[in-house]
């Protein structure tokens, strides 16, 4: 990943593969006008895996509101689906 900026984070999706899994988190990043950068997704024995770097910049909401609708959607579907800002994320996942 190159240089980020404070409206950039990063949405991360795992879990048992379903019909329209990239469909409905997409719906609720477009209904927060929160633009999708760039996306990757994997299925690795009906294990989905996704990741989306995102452009909170003209978003209707705040992160913690969008992360709940994530989440929500995420338990309704069996997925656990999260959105960090990426300043956050590179921490974590720093070696």
């Amino acid at each position: 990943m190159g240089k980020m900026d404070q409206h950039t984070a990063v949405v991360t999706v795992v879990g048992q593969d379903t019909i329209g899994i990239i469909a409905r988190v997409s719906a609720i990043l477009s209904e927060n006008q929160v633009n999708i950068k760039d996306i990757t997704q994997t299925i690795l024995e009906d294990i989905f895996t996704m990741i989306m770097i995102v452009d909170l910049e003209k978003s209707t909401q705040d992160i913690k509101t969008i992360g709940g609708q994530l989440e929500q959607l995420g338990n309704d579907m069996g997925l656990s689906i999260r959105i960090q800002h990426s300043g956050l994320f590179n921490a974590m996942h720093r070696i």
